[in-house]
């Protein structure tokens, strides 16, 4: 359970750097990614992008 929760954040991290690379190639844009304006600022939850990021490198980290 921890060791999925760090991915998930690790995931998060990385998402959040190299968001505007990332929303290029869709991401970002998922089925599942909440985006909204509060207070004239836009708000993102990329959950769907998360996960597909998580489940990446969790495959990557098996493989090695």
């Amino acid at each position: 359970m921890l060791r999925w929760l760090i991915v998930v954040v690790l995931a998060l991290l990385v998402f959040n750097g190299l968001r505007p690379w990332l929303e290029k190639l869709g991401l970002g844009r998922l089925p599942g990614d909440l985006r909204w304006r509060w207070r004239g600022r836009p708000w993102s939850l990329p959950i769907a992008s998360t996960l597909l990021l998580s489940l990446i490198a969790m495959a990557i980290g098996e493989l090695f």
